[in-house]
């Protein structure tokens, strides 16, 4: 028997109920994503992923990793504040990519882009987005821990995977 969940209210395309109930609060029109476009299309790709089916939920984990972690190495303004509900999506009980979730959280935890080139000046901006990245994704280690000790394989290794990034991270150089 399949369990149910409470039906979500829509907001602008966005999802209201149990979870991501600080998204609205974020002010996402006024940051620019990975890809320097505007973040207001982060929140309704978020809302899929908690209440859309497989499929839907999936496709918008591949959406979102293109808009807060670009080719997999880039992030942006938004990334920041996207972390937290990126963790709650994937310690939340029947998302169906936590895998997904747990890979994109570990491209956003190696970033080092901005902080590569960081010898022009121009990248200090950047290299503030990075290091707030990757301290959100640090703050989220409980969850990430949580499901590390998940009896099922598909959370557990890419979750295990995700804490040894973390232990074997090196600091950013000073700037």
């Amino acid at each position: 028997m399949r369990a149910l969940r409470a039906p979500a209210r829509c907001f602008e395309g966005v999802a209201v109920g149990g979870l991501l109930k600080g998204v609205s609060k974020i002010p996402w029109g006024e940051m620019r994503d990975a890809q320097q476009d505007p973040a207001g299309g982060i929140p309704p790709l978020l809302s899929r992923i908690a209440y859309g089916d497989e499929q839907a939920a999936r496709l918008a984990v591949d959406a979102l990793g293109d808009v807060v972690c670009a080719m997999g190495f880039v992030v942006g303004q938004a990334t920041s504040p996207t972390v937290p509900f990126i963790l709650e999506l994937a310690g939340a009980p029947h998302t169906p990519c936590k895998s997904e979730l747990l890979d994109l959280l570990k491209s956003i935890c190696r970033t080092e882009q901005w902080h590569s080139a960081a010898a022009a000046a121009i990248y200090q901006e950047q290299c503030g987005w990075e290091a707030a990245a990757r301290a959100a994704v640090l703050l989220g280690r409980s969850v990430v821990e949580g499901l590390a000790s998940s009896l099922r394989p598909e959370e557990a290794a890419p979750a295990r995977e995700l804490l040894w990034v973390i232990d074997a991270l090196s600091p950013f150089p000073q700037l």
